[in-house]
């Protein structure tokens, strides 16, 4: 796990200074406190900084073969690297090091661009050809890990895993893209086809992006997709001695480490599940932690304690109080685009207690997407059989009609919040799912913005991307499609962004064996019995954890890491949230309207309406664009 930069010049063989790419890489020292690189040639230059994890002593970077006539620089791990070595080594080649680095350069000379779908691991890499004087840009299949680009005026790219990167480059411009905001307001994050500063883009996952000098700039292009148009004919209890061996291998394989190695434990399923395979595959005890809160409805340690005693783990718990907003300009700094997944606290704090003691730490991050484990996707999978159920003709007029009359209770029990129900019901599945993975909704925003802004947005909304995914997804059934835009645009966009950026600012490898992409390929061929079945989801997985982990692990409610943002923001943060509405650089931008932010704020303190998560991505925004555009 490392991070990367460079510059590659796309017409003219330009030189490139080695302090402007040393430059690059010195703003991201957490990403690799173990050592730093650089590499120039005409027209390129490539730099890393390391954190080493496989050839403690033989995997520096970046990395050449013996006559230069190739160069990388990688960011991640290629998990069954040992394999493909002994397949290129049968061909004849010859390795000077032990590392996962020099077999992409050997796989590259032997299979050109088709060795990528012979890698299976989280990269994100640059490599250099000097002999077709060309620049191959890769991120792996899901997105877990990052890779920001964009052109400057000078005639070159320029390329990193964060944002910062960039930024330190003199020549790009600072200048925020209004689309993005939108973005940001309606999925609480700034998807992979976005980005808050105007003219940067992000490499998507499974894309590739190849770059010759003298032909201009293209388009990147996918490698790789997962396709639910298929199902499986297999009996179930073949499904489930399939799925049980995919995961131990998938786990198994990122056991590999020169470095103490840990895994992450919730005592949720997934976690637990790696931790059981884990267990099973090591002749150690595995070393787990646990975040827990001082308040008891949000804790889980007592569930994690449940796992860690079955396993024999050497497991740490550390209780921390949700009211951790004082880490958010740590959290600010490390995102560097805006990031309103509150679960970032506690995600810091997990990171952070398992770096004390491992390099490298194992999560349960993929499974829900993977194999539908959130409620959403059980609230899709009826309200599709209800659409399909009541013509359209009576169906939208009558639940649009109830939607609008029925009144937002957001102080009520939740069997009594019908109104969002009533909604989504009047709308076609793709439109319900994509409001329901949105944080703060259109009629919102529209309220929110001031008249110029909303001329900026333009007819861009937020919500068309999923809809987009949806309606073109390879897929058969609602559900089908409602994950697929999960796999694609909130995995990467949220989860991952989250567990990569809160990682590396600790120095913490993680690694996340419920993503190998041959998982997520056999979970997208179930059939949707196998994924939803009564009121439970991911359930072949828990079927087929039950020879390892208990009914009260398997079967319990799925909890989540939770912050007290609303209470936050009727307490401690109620000054933080007058300040956002009246003072703040956010509030004299112009974007928003005043008297709306102010209602905003009033309406919450008074206990009228829940507006915490707006009004913390309010904050998160503010403090964002103060750091990035001053």
């Amino acid at each position: 796990m490392c991070g990367i930069a460079g510059i590659f010049h796309l017409e003219t063989a330009k030189p490139v200074d080695p302090d402007r790419v040393r430059r690059m890489i010195d703003v991201m020292p957490h990403r690799g406190p173990d050592g730093a690189g650089v590499w120039t040639a005409p027209g390129v230059g490539l730099g890393h900084r390391r954190l080493s994890i496989i050839d403690l002593a033989g995997g520096a970077q970046p990395m050449a073969n013996p006559d230069e006539s190739l160069i990388v620089t990688f960011n991640g791990e290629i998990y069954n690297f040992a394999e493909i070595r002994a397949e290129l080594e049968e061909r004849g080649h010859r390795f000077r090091s032990h590392s996962d680095t020099e077999v992409i350069l050997h796989a590259y000379r032997q299979w050109g661009e088709d060795c990528v779908h012979r890698f299976n691991g989280m990269f994100a890499f640059a490599l250099f050809d000097k002999g077709t004087q060309s620049l191959w840009l890769v991120r792996d299949r899901l997105g877990v890990k990052p890779l920001y680009y964009a052109r400057v005026s000078d005639g070159s790219l320029i390329f990193g895993s964060e944002l910062k990167v960039l930024l330190a480059h003199p020549l790009l411009r600072r200048e925020p893209d209004p689309s993005a905001i939108e973005d940001y307001l309606a999925l609480g994050y700034v998807p992979d086809d976005a980005c808050i500063v105007a003219g940067v883009r992000k490499l998507g996952a499974g894309e590739h992006l190849r770059l010759v000098r003298g032909r201009g700039m293209p388009e990147p292009r996918r490698y790789w997709d997962v396709s639910f148009a298929d199902r499986s004919t297999a009996k179930p209890a073949a499904l489930m001695e399939e799925l049980t061996a995919l995961m131990r291998d998938a786990v198994r394989s990122r056991m590999v480490a020169d470095v103490p190695l840990g895994a992450f434990l919730s005592g949720g399923v997934d976690s637990s599940s790696v931790v059981a395979l884990m267990a099973e595959a090591s002749p150690r005890a595995v070393k787990t932690c646990t975040i827990g809160f001082d308040v008891p409805s949000l804790d889980e340690t007592r569930h994690a304690d449940h796992v860690a005693r079955r396993f024999a783990t050497d497991h740490r718990t550390r209780l921390v109080s949700p009211d951790d907003f004082g880490l958010l300009d740590t959290l600010v700094a490390h995102f560097d685009e805006p990031f309103a997944d509150a679960s970032a606290l506690p995600t810091y704090r997990v990171c952070e207690l398992a770096r004390e003691e491992v390099t490298v730490a194992l999560s349960g991050d993929g499974a829900d997407e993977a194999f539908a484990g959130y409620r959403r996707h059980l609230f899709q999978h009826r309200g599709d059989a209800a659409r399909r159920l009541v013509p359209d003709t009576v169906r939208k007029p009558l639940f649009g009609a109830l939607g609008s009359l029925y009144p937002k209770a957001d102080w009520a029990p939740r069997w009594l919040r019908a109104k969002t129900t009533f909604q989504q019901l009047g709308m076609s599945g793709a439109e319900a799912y994509a409001h329901a993975v949105g944080v703060t909704p259109p009629e919102m925003r529209r309220r929110l913005y001031s008249e110029g802004f909303a001329r900026q947005v333009g007819g861009h909304r937020a919500e068309d991307r999923i809809v987009r995914a949806m309606e073109n997804a390879p897929a058969r059934d609602p559900l089908d499609r409602a994950q697929y835009a999960d796999i694609r645009i909130w995995l990467p966009g949220d989860i991952l962004t989250k567990t990569d950026r809160m990682s590396m600012a600790v120095g913490l490898e993680a690694r996340e064996p419920l993503l190998d992409y041959r998982l997520v390929e056999f979970a997208a061929r179930l059939p949707v019995g196998q994924r939803i079945h009564g009121n439970s989801g991911k359930y072949l997985m828990k079927r087929a954890m039950e020879a390892y982990l208990p009914q009260d692990i398997l079967y319990r409610d799925k909890m989540g890491f939770v912050t007290p943002i609303s209470h936050w923001f009727r307490g401690p943060l109620a000054g933080e949230a007058e300040a956002v509405a009246h003072r703040s650089a956010l509030a004299q931008s112009g974007w928003f309207d005043a008297g709306t932010m102010a209602r905003v704020v009033d309406d919450h303190k008074a206990g009228r309406a829940d507006h915490g998560r707006l009004l913390w991505q309010l904050l998160v925004l503010d403090r964002s664009l103060t750091r990035l555009f001053g």
